[in-house]
Parts: C-alpha cells; structure tokens; sequence
C-alpha cells in the first residue's frame, strides 16, 4: 500500500527521522509496519510530535505580538479552566488538565486569548508540570509587570494512571506566585476562591 509522503519541515522539524524510529519501534514490539493498519502509523506519529512539540521552535514573544495594552485598571484579572496537554519527559507519556491565571496589574494588561497560547507554547515540549507552571508564571511577569501573579496547575499523569501505581483519579497541583500574591495571603486567598474553592490555599 502507497504511503503519503511526509509532511513539509518548514516548522524546522526532521520528521524523517521520527518516522524510521516509529517504524524500528513498531517491529522491535513484534508488529509488522508495513501491514494495512499501521502503514501510515510513521508519518503520523511524526506529524504528532512535530505539534505536540512545538514549543521548543517557537518564540513566545511573538505569540503575544502588540497585545500588552496600557490601561487604568488595578484589580484582580482571572482567566480559569484553559486546557492544557504536555508530554512527561520521563516516559513521554501524556499529561494534561487545566491551568488558572490571575493577576493584579499595574497599569498594563495582556489580551486574555493570548494566555492560553502562552500556555501552549510552555507545555508543548517535553515537560515537568513543575516546570510548566513555572516558565508560564516567569513569562508572564516579565511581559506585563503585573502588581502579583499567580498561576496554578491541575494535571492528570498517564503515567501514574497507566503503569506503575496505576491510579486513575490523581491529580498533581502546581503553583507559582509572584508579587502581592506570594506576600499578601488574602490576595492569594482570594485568587484560589476565584479559580476553584477545591484548591487548596
């Protein structure tokens, strides 16, 4: 059966390398990679990992672009339940669930959409959750400035679901923050009621 050829490198990715590992893989299993299943099955895990790894080849800067914009406003900006899904860089194994955002500005805002690509781009690598809600924190601060700054991170790990302890229902939470919001406990409080009351503070 004809394979489709792979798909462009413009994105700076050598698929044609994944798809020699995929198809060594899929032999080294005791499958056969060129029966009727899994004869595209190369081309589209290298496809898939040229996505889900995108992060390491783009500049997160220009992902925001213009969108800092000067503004007379100084409470408390939220943005909840924004999707995320990364890869654990221990067994490659997908994780994935939700990461809240607040901050307190000081005299700056982002445009609210351009979080949740930010978000992408931090998790869209081989990652630690740890890690993650760390860089999107430290990215965040230096591109607003923002008064504080808070990010929390709610993971379910196919790893730990999968293999090895095997629990279904666990989820990871990570924090970071920064500002008013490491230093004032009622800020901080205030940002976890408005993200979740199941969150601890």
């Amino acid at each position: 059966m004809a394979t489709h050829p792979l798909a462009s490198d413009a994105d700076g990715f050598d698929r044609s390398q994944i798809h020699e590992i995929v198809r060594q893989l899929l032999e080294q299993v005791g499958e056969d990679p060129d029966r009727e299943g899994l004869v595209d099955t190369p081309r589209r895990v290298a496809d898939m990992y040229a996505e889900l790894t995108s992060g390491y080849r783009l500049d997160p800067h220009e992902l925001i672009g213009n969108a800092i914009f000067n503004v007379d406003y100084d409470s408390m900006v939220v943005v909840k339940d924004i999707e995320f899904y990364s890869l654990c860089e221990h067994h490659i194994v997908p994780f994935y669930g939700h990461v809240h955002v607040g901050y307190i500005p000081e005299g700056r805002v982002i445009g609210a959409s351009k979080i949740p690509r930010v978000i992408d781009h931090f998790s869209r690598r081989l990652q630690l959750q740890e890690r993650m809600t760390e860089q999107i924190a430290r990215f965040l601060e230096e591109a607003v400035g923002p008064r504080g700054l808070g990010v929390v991170a709610e993971g379910i790990h196919l790893c730990m679901a999968m293999r090895g302890v095997q629990k279904q229902d666990t989820r990871m939470v990570t924090s970071a923050m920064t500002g008013a919001f490491r230093k004032d406990p009622k800020t901080r409080t205030e940002f976890l009621q408005f993200i979740d009351s199941r969150v601890p503070s």
